[in-house]
């Protein structure tokens, strides 16, 4: 029985999977017992390569993935296990991680998750300690043997884990500096271990060549792309199109078109397999290595989907990626048009140095403060770590310098006095006040039109970023630094005092100089 790493190493194969979507309630629930048996039928399948368990999708609390992946495994069949951010702390991650990999799960689909919608009284309270590229980065040390500290100083590296690391993109986003950031965190999720990419939920044939071109052009051609391709139905199309679920784009007419399809005698069904299928004929054509079905909620589904691609014709892909182009008026596209084919062309679009409101002049000011302040071996900086070294307590500093901080940083930042701060690396914009999230290594996917998935906190900080980046002609840095992991311990401390004293994460990887200044090369992630 081939492993889902040999399968995906076979460049021959067009690989087919199945999302198992996990329910709320024990194994004894009825929608659990359905759950199962749909598993049971997948696993039987020797059409399906593997089949993926979500880990409490859409924000609700639900069966943990493990439960329905069990029987599966068991079965002889690839199961990968979605395991996000949004619940666990990296103690809680690390420790899934090794719980997954004794039972025999080698599979994970890292990604950072949905921010919470629901819980038991109310409203759960997110994690998100750590995002996507964290997660990927911790379990791709796993591999290698992570390093575990013992008592008296005293460490040993552990077994090495087998985790064949997955990650999810979307560059279904309107805005330039949606698009391009996906792109570049993409490339930093390869760079870091991730070894397959699933795309996420769209339905624009051009910006699905887009991507695959994105990857052959940028050193990632190697590695296997996913097209998600997802079956629709009247109530998912609405949810879609209202933008109730996070990231997924369904326009007005594509939701015109299924509402008119939903009428017939069918509800559509018919239509809605056939736009399946043909968008699984799209990825085979494109070159993507396999197809990952979603939506899908019974066995007959998966069959009707697989036997109606059969019957195309190897070219017709081609009329199906004109029909399927359901972009919106205004879409950014990093790839120009091609005119015959419907989808892009190797030949980059221009963009334009525009004005952005986000270009203000505290972000002038925090440049040219860091590079006077805190850029390595400057004079300020050298005395400061001369002050604070020397202070009553150095983790705070001198007690004006503090109350300088505490102020400034409240008021140009929103400073929640994290103490391992990451303002250099997002543009002078503070994660922990202004992204829901805290991503500090790349935006998430949950952005529409530009704002944040959360309602309350407006455009999302890595566009507002990548625009004032772009002011400077530097917007191709904006993910330059090694991965971002917040030292918690360091909270309520000073700040400056951690950055000239070398406590804080960027003094663990050479982090760049002030944006906009010379930075120098980031140390290379091992993966």
């Amino acid at each position: 029985m081939q492993t889902l790493r040999e399968k995906l190493a076979d460049p021959s194969r067009f690989l087919i999977a199945a999302e198992l979507l996990s329910v709320r309630g024990s194994m004894s629930e009825s929608t659990a017992i359905k759950a199962r048996a749909f598993a049971g039928d997948l696993a039987a399948s020797p059409e399906i390569d593997w089949i993926s368990i979500t880990d409490n999708a859409g924000g609700h609390p639900q069966l943990a993935p493990l439960a329905l992946g069990r029987p599966i495994l068991y079965a002889g069949k690839e199961v990968v296990i979605h395991l996000t951010c949004k619940d666990l702390n990296r103690n809680g991650l690390e420790s899934e991680a090794w719980m997954l990999s004794s039972e025999g799960f080698h599979n994970i689909l890292a990604m950072t998750g949905d921010y919470p919608v629901a819980g038991s009284e109310g409203l759960a309270k997110p994690v998100f300690d750590i995002d996507s590229i964290g997660l990927i980065s911790l379990l791709s040390r796993m591999n290698h043997g992570l390093g575990a500290q013992e008592a008296r100083n005293h460490s040993h590296r552990l077994e090495k884990t087998h985790f064949c690391i997955g990650a999810v993109t979307s560059n279904f986003k309107l805005r330039e500096g949606e698009v391009i950031p996906q792109y570049l965190k993409l490339q930093k999720k390869v760079e870091c271990g991730a070894r397959f990419i699933v795309n996420q939920i769209g339905f624009d044939s051009r910006k699905t060549s887009e991507l695959r071109l994105y990857m052959d052009t940028h050193g990632m051609r190697d590695t296997p792309l996913i097209g998600n391709v997802f079956l629709l139905n009247p109530r998912a199309a609405r949810m879609f199109h209202e933008g109730r679920i996070p990231g997924v784009v369904l326009t007005a007419p594509l939701w015109e078109l299924c509402r008119q399809h939903a009428q017939s005698p069918d509800n559509g069904k018919a239509f809605f397999l056939e736009f399946a299928a043909k968008q699984v004929a799209i990825c085979r054509g494109l070159g993507f290595r396999g197809a990952y079905l979603g939506g899908v909620h019974s066995f007959s589904a998966v069959e009707s989907i697989l036997a109606i691609e059969r019957t195309f014709a190897p070219g017709d892909w081609q009329q199906f990626a004109r029909e399927i182009q359901f972009s919106r008026p205004g879409e950014f596209f990093c790839y120009a048009h091609d005119p015959d084919t419907g989808l892009a062309t190797p030949q980059e679009n221009p963009r334009p140095r525009l004005p952005s409101k986000h270009v203000t002049a505290a972000w002038q000011l925090s440049k040219f403060s860091h590079a006077t302040m805190f850029a390595p071996g400057t004079a300020i900086a050298q005395l400061g770590g001369k002050l604070c070294a020397h202070s009553k307590d150095p983790s705070q500093g001198p007690r004006p310098l503090r109350v300088l901080e505490q102020l400034s940083k409240t008021v140009l930042y929103h400073c929640k006095d994290c103490g391992d701060c990451s303002l250099p690396e997002i543009a002078y914009l503070c994660p922990e006040s202004q992204c829901a999230k805290n991503q500090r290594n790349g935006p998430c996917g949950g952005t529409r039109e530009g704002r944040c998935e959360v309602a309350g906190f407006g455009d999302c900080i890595w566009l507002r970023a990548y625009e004032r980046l772009k002011h400077d002609g530097q917007e191709q840095t904006l993910l330059d630094h090694a991965p971002v992991v917040q030292n918690q311990g360091l909270r309520r401390t000073s700040a400056w005092a951690n950055s000239w004293l070398g406590r804080d994460h960027a003094a663990k990887h050479h982090a760049p100089a002030a944006v906009g200044h010379a930075t120098p090369t980031p140390e290379p992630v091992k993966s």
